[in-house]
């Protein structure tokens, strides 16, 4: 493997691909094939429907970050998600790293409206990987039941083509934009983010123990 690649190899305080539980899961869901993709596409949908999608659930320190919590907890919102497919893909020896971009979901909730001032969603992240020769988005944030539940198009992932958000729901309505992206990087830039979430944001990183999912079926049935 070039040495360029090493950075995208390595374990971090927050990319741990070396955690035991991180290691057991990803060759339990890498599957029997040698191929890299075929790998890497199994582990998207283990991580995109075996761990629940939940933008409540936002700590930004190491701890809070870091794919074994992730896997522990069962839940994380799309940079701990991402996380998770990183330190997975590199438990495989398949170099991985964060990328961010700037989007206005339209998937929220009165409760984030009210504590974020926006529907922008600054440092959304997502997983880049680099399989047979290129670096490939992944975005394993929206489990499949979330998808079926509010009529979202769930996003597919084949090793080959960027898996990034679709721009409409199943009923026309709009769902995802992407404004800017921010960069990949071999880990979280924590520091960055929290001085956006605090600027733009006007609060510190948040954790609350509702339930998204209830959140949303509420402001669907309002509609």
């Amino acid at each position: 493997m070039n040495s360029d690649m090493q950075p995208y190899l390595q374990s971090s305080p927050v990319v741990d691909c070396h955690n035991r539980a991180i290691v057991e899961f990803a060759k339990e869901n890498a599957g029997d094939s040698t191929d890299r993709s075929e790998q890497a596409v199994r582990l998207y949908y283990a991580v995109r429907d075996g761990i629940r999608y939940d933008p409540y659930s936002i700590d930004l320190s190491n701890e809070g970050l870091r794919a074994s919590t992730t896997l522990h907890s069962g839940r994380g919102w799309c940079v701990a998600k991402a996380v998770l497919l990183a330190a997975c893909c590199r438990t495989m020896e398949i170099p991985a790293r964060l990328g961010f971009a700037d989007v206005r979901n339209h998937l929220t909730t009165q409760r984030m409206r009210d504590l974020m001032k926006t529907d922008i969603f600054f440092w959304h992240g997502y997983t880049s990987i680099f399989l047979d020769g290129a670096w490939v988005k992944a975005t394993p944030a929206f489990n499949i039941g979330l998808c079926e539940r509010f009529r979202l198009r769930p996003l597919d992932f084949d090793g080959k083509g960027d898996s990034i958000y679709h721009p409409f729901d199943l009923e026309g309505k709009k769902h995802m934009e992407y404004l800017a992206y921010r960069g990949e990087f071999a880990d979280v830039p924590i520091d960055r983010i929290a001085e956006t979430f605090r600027r733009e944001y006007l609060v510190d990183p948040y954790w609350t123990e509702a339930d998204f999912e209830s959140d949303v079926a509420l402001e669907t049935r309002k509609e």
